[in-house]
């Protein structure tokens, strides 16, 4: 009896071995996943906007290289209609500026704006991205992607001119259009100041930082000297 006992019981035990095997081989596969799960802690599975490399426009040496993200985009689509306007503004003091001293500054103001729009045109080519930011995204749409925090998403661009703004200027001359330029030409630049010194926060391309850096300097030059010319006439 007992040979037979044994041996009845000897194919049970094997089966129970072999079963606490396979749950504790299962749970430490188990164990092995939690593992790489909780590795995995750490990574962004969100879909926040990387930054992204630039690429040399075909047959030409990239004009900001490196990567960008979303607000050196909106930089340069923002400042590009904003240094056109200023190129209006300046075009008009041909014959009607009164003092030497705006036509001066209207010249200056021209020759530095003219090509930094070229270069921002540049870029937005060398990213792939439309010159006009109402041909891509709208303001309210970037609203929350990375490095749009300080950009503003009014309605409208920070020291833009109005259309009745212009045609007060068109019709001014002498005296009269070198105080109403240069009060119209402070609010534009201190416009475009706010604007650069949101690139320097949040800007990622260090070519677009360059020109920002450029901006703030320049044009707070030019508005102390606006403010002295204002407070001469």
């Amino acid at each position: 009896m007992t040979a037979i006992t044994s041996t009845a019981r000897g194919p049970r035990a094997r089966r129970r071995i072999a079963l606490v095997a396979t749950v504790a081989a299962a749970g430490l596969a188990l164990t092995a996943c939690g593992g790489a799960t909780d590795g995995m802690d750490g990574m962004d599975h969100g879909d926040k906007e990387k930054p992204t490399a630039a690429s040399a426009p075909a047959g030409g040496k990239n004009p900001a290289p490196g990567a960008f993200n979303d607000a050196d985009v909106m930089f340069a689509q923002m400042m590009i209609p904003h240094h056109e306007q200023a190129l209006e503004m300046s075009a008009l003091a041909d014959g009607r500026a009164g003092d030497s001293e705006v036509a001066e500054l209207a010249a200056e103001i021209a020759k530095a704006q003219d090509p930094e729009i070229r270069k921002m045109k540049s870029w937005l080519k060398a990213w792939g991205k439309p010159e006009s930011a109402a041909s891509g995204h709208s303001m309210d749409d970037m609203e929350g992607t990375e490095g749009m925090e300080g950009m503003d998403h009014g309605s409208g661009m920070s020291g833009m001119m109005s259309e009745k703004d212009m045609k007060e200027l068109a019709a001014a001359k002498g005296e009269k259009f070198d105080r109403r330029f240069a009060q119209l030409m402070i609010d534009h630049h201190k416009g475009a100041v706010d604007m650069a010194r949101d690139e320097q926060r949040n800007g990622r391309n260090a070519t677009a930082k360059k020109l920002a850096d450029d901006v703030v300097r320049t044009q707070s030059a030019e508005i102390d000297r606006f403010d002295g010319l204002l407070k001469r006439l």
